[in-house]
């Protein structure tokens, strides 16, 4: 097995801390509090910072390092539809769609949240629809993302939950 470090410090902290907030906000948190909108921004910034990170972080933080081409994720479908198991050291491109749908959706629920504490927005339908629509679509891509990791893990034979907690991923030698 070969050990290759993937994820950095911050893009682990960066994950674990919106699972974090994000769970807390969805399942234990009043969502009329202080706590909720304390939480909300909490992700706002860590979402801001893990842009400017997939800009001039590490080579597996950077979005061009994982951009999402149609041919690799035909390719991708491919592979899983053969049973071929082809290892990527950084994210796949399905992971990749999944990265950028993530980050939107958080963008999204964190910008219509903010407006709802606004005198301009406060109290309007759309925004509060918005808001509801781009959580259950979190909530959602959440279970896709955890489902197709736990798939691609025993598929691939690669542990990448432990991954994300060590930041290395342990590889079959080639």
């Amino acid at each position: 097995m070969t050990h290759l470090k993937v994820w950095d410090p911050f893009v682990r902290f960066f994950h674990w801390s919106v699972v974090a907030l994000f769970t807390a906000n969805a399942l234990f948190v009043d969502d009329d509090g202080a706590l909720h909108q304390w939480f909300g921004y909490a992700i706002g910034a860590l979402v801001l910072v893990r842009i400017l990170w997939g800009i001039v972080g590490p080579h597996y933080a950077r979005f061009r390092s994982f951009p999402p081409s149609p041919a690799g994720i035909r390719g991708q479908l491919t592979d899983i539809a053969t049973g071929r198991p082809r290892i990527h050291a950084g994210h796949t491109p399905l992971g990749a769609l999944m990265i950028y749908n993530l980050l939107l959706t958080l963008l999204v629920i964190v910008i219509s949240g903010y407006l709802m504490t606004t005198d301009a927005f406060w109290g309007t339908e759309w925004t509060e629809g918005l808001h509801e629509a781009a959580v259950t679509w979190a909530e959602i891509s959440v279970l896709a993302h955890v489902a197709a990791v736990l798939f691609e893990s025993v598929r691939i034979r690669v542990n990448l939950p432990s991954a994300m907690v060590t930041g290395y991923k342990k590889l079959p030698e080639r």
